[in-house]
């Protein structure tokens, strides 16, 4: 008995040291290169912004794609139209859910 409380007890300090080492490998990741053909807005669901600091040697605007990223040169215009076409997808998407959730009114 006691020997099953010590056994789960190592496999659940186990599994909470793999689960921080993994997430912080994940925070690691940035991009070293940029791609060179332009990612479509349809394929894209997101982005994010990376900037030089202690482990990214280069600026960058990492957009989300279904099952990858794709990491593209923040000064190049394609990058540039991409990202204005995921913000205002965002903002629409936005106000559809506030037009959404707000109550009719009832009139008198």
């Amino acid at each position: 008995m006691a020997s099953g409380k010590a056994c789960l007890l190592g496999v659940l300090c186990s599994l909470i040291i793999l689960s921080s080492f993994i997430g912080s490998t994940e925070t690691a990741s940035c991009c070293l290169r940029y791609r060179k053909r332009p990612v479509l807005c349809r394929r894209a669901v997101g982005y994010t912004i990376q900037t030089i600091n202690t482990s990214c040697d280069i600026d960058a605007i990492i957009f989300h794609v279904r099952g990858s990223f794709v990491c593209a040169d923040p000064s190049v215009s394609w990058t540039q139209r991409v990202k204005e076409c995921l913000d205002q997808r965002r903002r629409n998407n936005a106000q559809i859910l506030k037009e959404g959730t707000q109550s009719p009114t009832v009139s008198a």
